[in-house]
Protein backbone atom coordinates (compact mmCIF):
# COMPACT_ATOMS: atom_id res chain seq x y z
CA UNK A 1 0.00 0.00 0.00
CA UNK A 2 1.59 3.36 -0.88
CA UNK A 3 1.81 6.29 1.70
CA UNK A 4 -1.40 8.05 0.59
CA UNK A 5 -3.10 4.84 0.83
CA UNK A 6 -1.54 3.95 4.95
CA UNK A 7 -3.17 7.84 4.95
CA UNK A 8 -6.60 6.92 3.95
CA UNK A 9 -6.69 4.13 6.11
CA UNK A 10 -6.53 6.30 8.96
CA UNK A 11 -8.03 9.28 8.01
CA UNK A 12 -11.13 9.25 9.81
CA UNK A 13 -9.24 8.22 13.32
CA UNK A 14 -7.34 11.60 12.74
CA UNK A 15 -10.28 13.56 11.47
CA UNK A 16 -12.59 12.46 14.07
CA UNK A 17 -12.87 15.86 16.19
CA UNK A 18 -13.49 17.94 13.01
CA UNK A 19 -16.80 19.51 13.28
CA UNK A 20 -18.82 17.42 10.31
CA UNK A 21 -21.60 18.20 11.90
CA UNK A 22 -21.11 22.25 11.60
CA UNK A 23 -20.68 21.59 8.04
CA UNK A 24 -23.82 19.92 6.93
CA UNK A 25 -25.72 22.30 9.43
CA UNK A 26 -24.05 25.77 7.14
CA UNK A 27 -24.91 23.57 4.07
CA UNK A 28 -28.33 23.62 5.07
CA UNK A 29 -28.56 26.78 7.05
CA UNK A 30 -27.73 27.71 2.93
CA UNK A 31 -29.74 25.74 1.79
CA UNK A 32 -32.78 27.45 3.59
CA UNK A 33 -31.30 31.12 2.39
CA UNK A 34 -30.60 30.71 -1.26
CA UNK A 35 -32.56 27.45 -2.29
CA UNK A 36 -32.87 23.78 -1.32
CA UNK A 37 -31.25 20.78 -4.02
CA UNK A 38 -32.21 17.41 -5.10
CA UNK A 39 -28.64 17.13 -6.80
CA UNK A 40 -25.08 17.92 -5.29
CA UNK A 41 -21.58 17.46 -6.12
CA UNK A 42 -18.93 16.90 -2.93
CA UNK A 43 -15.47 17.97 -4.14
CA UNK A 44 -12.70 16.42 -2.62
CA UNK A 45 -15.29 14.01 -0.66
CA UNK A 46 -12.55 12.19 0.75
CA UNK A 47 -13.48 9.16 3.22
CA UNK A 48 -17.50 10.48 2.85
CA UNK A 49 -18.33 11.90 6.08
CA UNK A 50 -20.51 14.69 4.32
CA UNK A 51 -21.39 13.02 1.25
CA UNK A 52 -22.86 10.16 3.10
CA UNK A 53 -24.86 12.11 5.41
CA UNK A 54 -26.45 14.25 2.51
CA UNK A 55 -27.26 10.80 0.81
CA UNK A 56 -29.09 9.57 3.79
CA UNK A 57 -31.09 12.58 3.86
CA UNK A 58 -32.76 12.05 1.04
CA UNK A 59 -30.16 14.00 -1.91
CA UNK A 60 -29.06 12.63 -4.96
CA UNK A 61 -24.81 12.91 -4.44
CA UNK A 62 -21.84 12.61 -6.30
CA UNK A 63 -18.92 12.13 -4.19
CA UNK A 64 -15.75 13.43 -6.26
CA UNK A 65 -12.02 12.64 -5.15
CA UNK A 66 -8.96 12.61 -6.54
CA UNK A 67 -7.66 9.37 -4.22
CA UNK A 68 -8.71 6.14 -5.20
CA UNK A 69 -8.30 5.34 -1.62
CA UNK A 70 -10.16 7.90 -0.04
CA UNK A 71 -12.83 6.55 -2.21
CA UNK A 72 -12.49 2.95 -1.57
CA UNK A 73 -13.08 3.69 2.08
CA UNK A 74 -15.87 5.82 1.21
CA UNK A 75 -17.73 2.75 -0.65
CA UNK A 76 -17.07 1.32 2.04
CA UNK A 77 -18.75 3.02 4.64
CA UNK A 78 -21.95 4.29 2.43
CA UNK A 79 -22.55 0.27 1.94
CA UNK A 80 -22.57 -0.24 5.33
CA UNK A 81 -24.71 2.95 6.46
CA UNK A 82 -27.30 2.37 3.49
CA UNK A 83 -27.57 -1.33 4.87
CA UNK A 84 -28.63 -1.02 8.29
CA UNK A 85 -31.89 1.22 6.74
CA UNK A 86 -34.61 -0.90 4.88
CA UNK A 87 -34.29 1.43 2.12
CA UNK A 88 -31.70 4.12 1.37
CA UNK A 89 -33.21 7.82 1.04
CA UNK A 90 -31.03 9.20 -1.40
CA UNK A 91 -28.11 7.86 -3.29
CA UNK A 92 -24.20 8.26 -3.66
CA UNK A 93 -21.77 7.98 -6.96
CA UNK A 94 -18.10 7.57 -6.39
CA UNK A 95 -16.24 9.62 -9.22
CA UNK A 96 -12.82 9.21 -9.33
CA UNK A 97 -11.84 13.20 -10.76
CA UNK A 98 -9.74 15.89 -10.43
CA UNK A 99 -12.05 19.31 -8.57
CA UNK A 100 -9.97 21.25 -11.43
CA UNK A 101 -11.33 19.40 -14.13
CA UNK A 102 -14.30 17.18 -13.70
CA UNK A 103 -17.63 16.25 -15.37
CA UNK A 104 -20.86 15.01 -14.76
CA UNK A 105 -23.97 13.94 -17.32
CA UNK A 106 -25.84 16.40 -15.91
CA UNK A 107 -25.56 19.27 -13.91
CA UNK A 108 -26.38 19.34 -10.34
CA UNK A 109 -28.28 22.34 -8.03
CA UNK A 110 -25.68 22.64 -5.76
CA UNK A 111 -21.55 22.31 -5.62
CA UNK A 112 -20.15 21.82 -1.84
CA UNK A 113 -15.94 21.71 -1.31
CA UNK A 114 -15.99 21.86 2.58
CA UNK A 115 -12.68 21.00 4.79
CA UNK A 116 -10.41 23.70 2.68
CA UNK A 117 -10.04 21.70 0.05
CA UNK A 118 -9.56 24.68 -1.97
CA UNK A 119 -6.28 25.71 0.03
CA UNK A 120 -4.78 22.27 -1.40
CA UNK A 121 -5.05 23.86 -5.04
CA UNK A 122 -1.68 25.90 -4.48
CA UNK A 123 -1.26 27.69 -8.03
CA UNK A 124 -3.89 30.60 -8.75
CA UNK A 125 -4.44 29.42 -12.05
CA UNK A 126 -5.70 25.92 -10.61
CA UNK A 127 -8.12 27.62 -8.25
CA UNK A 128 -9.55 29.55 -10.95
CA UNK A 129 -9.73 26.27 -13.00
CA UNK A 130 -12.27 24.74 -10.14
CA UNK A 131 -14.47 27.58 -9.98
CA UNK A 132 -14.60 27.11 -13.42
CA UNK A 133 -15.53 23.51 -13.66
CA UNK A 134 -18.07 24.55 -11.00
CA UNK A 135 -19.67 27.15 -12.89
CA UNK A 136 -19.89 24.63 -15.64
CA UNK A 137 -21.46 21.96 -13.88
CA UNK A 138 -24.42 23.30 -11.83
CA UNK A 139 -27.64 24.39 -13.18
CA UNK A 140 -28.96 28.25 -13.71
CA UNK A 141 -29.66 29.50 -10.73
CA UNK A 142 -27.36 26.84 -8.92
CA UNK A 143 -25.07 26.99 -5.43
CA UNK A 144 -21.62 26.61 -5.10
CA UNK A 145 -20.83 26.69 -1.11
CA UNK A 146 -16.98 26.08 -0.15
CA UNK A 147 -14.48 26.90 2.61
CA UNK A 148 -10.98 27.98 2.73
CA UNK A 149 -8.75 28.83 5.94
CA UNK A 150 -8.04 32.78 6.02
CA UNK A 151 -4.31 33.77 5.83
CA UNK A 152 -3.69 34.40 9.41
CA UNK A 153 -4.96 30.80 10.19
CA UNK A 154 -1.29 29.95 8.46
CA UNK A 155 0.08 32.25 9.92
CA UNK A 156 -0.59 31.06 13.63
CA UNK A 157 -0.40 27.33 12.73
CA UNK A 158 3.83 28.50 11.90
CA UNK A 159 3.73 30.22 15.40
CA UNK A 160 2.27 27.32 17.19
CA UNK A 161 3.97 24.18 15.37
CA UNK A 162 4.80 21.54 16.51
CA UNK A 163 1.49 19.54 17.35
CA UNK A 164 1.36 16.13 18.87
CA UNK A 165 -1.51 14.06 18.92
CA UNK A 166 -1.42 10.40 21.31
CA UNK A 167 -4.30 8.17 21.09
CA UNK A 168 -4.79 4.42 21.63
CA UNK A 169 -4.30 3.45 18.28
CA UNK A 170 -3.13 6.30 16.57
CA UNK A 171 -0.71 9.16 17.17
CA UNK A 172 1.10 11.55 15.24
CA UNK A 173 4.01 14.65 15.24
CA UNK A 174 2.84 17.36 12.70
CA UNK A 175 4.92 20.21 11.97
CA UNK A 176 4.73 23.06 9.22
CA UNK A 177 6.63 25.08 7.55
CA UNK A 178 5.53 28.61 5.89
CA UNK A 179 6.69 30.42 2.79
CA UNK A 180 5.00 33.84 3.88
CA UNK A 181 5.61 35.67 0.93
CA UNK A 182 3.19 33.34 -1.34
CA UNK A 183 1.17 32.34 2.11
CA UNK A 184 1.70 28.81 1.14
CA UNK A 185 2.20 26.42 3.70
CA UNK A 186 3.66 22.36 4.17
CA UNK A 187 2.30 20.18 7.16
CA UNK A 188 4.90 17.53 7.73
CA UNK A 189 3.15 14.44 9.94
CA UNK A 190 5.22 11.44 11.12
CA UNK A 191 1.81 8.98 11.73
CA UNK A 192 1.83 5.64 14.10
CA UNK A 193 -0.90 3.48 13.28
CA UNK A 194 -1.57 0.37 14.64
CA UNK A 195 -2.54 -2.55 12.76
CA UNK A 196 -4.84 -5.67 13.59
CA UNK A 197 -1.68 -7.98 14.57
CA UNK A 198 -1.49 -5.25 17.30
CA UNK A 199 2.05 -3.74 15.86
CA UNK A 200 2.46 0.30 15.21
CA UNK A 201 3.11 1.02 11.51
CA UNK A 202 5.08 4.56 11.01
CA UNK A 203 4.62 6.53 7.94
CA UNK A 204 5.13 9.85 6.62
CA UNK A 205 2.60 12.28 4.74
CA UNK A 206 3.58 15.95 3.19
CA UNK A 207 0.52 18.08 2.06
CA UNK A 208 0.69 21.73 0.71
CA UNK A 209 -1.46 24.45 1.17
CA UNK A 210 -1.81 28.16 0.66
CA UNK A 211 -3.94 30.67 1.63
CA UNK A 212 -5.83 33.24 -0.11
CA UNK A 213 -6.93 36.69 -0.45
CA UNK A 214 -11.11 36.85 0.33
CA UNK A 215 -11.15 40.07 -2.34
CA UNK A 216 -8.87 37.75 -4.98
CA UNK A 217 -11.10 34.94 -4.45
CA UNK A 218 -14.50 36.77 -5.02
CA UNK A 219 -12.91 38.47 -7.94
CA UNK A 220 -12.12 34.95 -9.11
CA UNK A 221 -15.48 33.58 -8.58
CA UNK A 222 -16.95 36.40 -10.75
CA UNK A 223 -13.82 35.81 -13.81
CA UNK A 224 -15.74 32.21 -13.49
CA UNK A 225 -19.19 33.08 -14.42
CA UNK A 226 -21.07 33.67 -10.51
CA UNK A 227 -23.44 36.60 -10.61
CA UNK A 228 -23.43 36.71 -7.43
CA UNK A 229 -20.91 36.09 -4.40
CA UNK A 230 -21.49 36.38 -0.61
CA UNK A 231 -18.70 35.38 1.87
CA UNK A 232 -19.83 34.13 5.43
CA UNK A 233 -17.61 33.13 8.56
CA UNK A 234 -17.24 30.22 11.05
CA UNK A 235 -19.93 28.41 9.98
CA UNK A 236 -22.47 31.45 10.74
CA UNK A 237 -24.88 32.96 8.20
CA UNK A 238 -23.11 36.19 9.25
CA UNK A 239 -20.77 38.41 6.98
CA UNK A 240 -16.61 37.78 7.28
CA UNK A 241 -14.97 40.30 9.14
CA UNK A 242 -11.36 40.75 10.09
CA UNK A 243 -11.37 37.97 13.39
CA UNK A 244 -12.70 35.61 11.11
CA UNK A 245 -10.67 32.14 10.40
CA UNK A 246 -12.79 30.42 7.87
CA UNK A 247 -14.41 31.94 5.32
CA UNK A 248 -17.48 30.44 3.64
CA UNK A 249 -18.14 31.51 0.03
CA UNK A 250 -22.02 31.25 -1.34
CA UNK A 251 -21.36 31.66 -5.24
CA UNK A 252 -25.15 31.62 -7.28
CA UNK A 253 -24.81 31.15 -11.02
Amino acid sequence: MDAYGQFASVYDRLMQDMPYEDWLQFAHDSWERYGMPKTVADLGCGTGSIAIPLALSGLEVYGIDLSADMLTVARSKWDEAASQLARARGNVTWLEQDMRDWTLAEPVDTVISFCDCVNYLTEEEDVEAAFKAAYDNLREGGLFLFDVHDPKVFLRYAEEQPFVLDEDEVAYIWTCELDESRLQIEHHLTIFAEEKSGKFERFEEMHEQRAYGRGWMEAALKRAGFRMVDCYADFELEPAGDRSERLFFAAVK
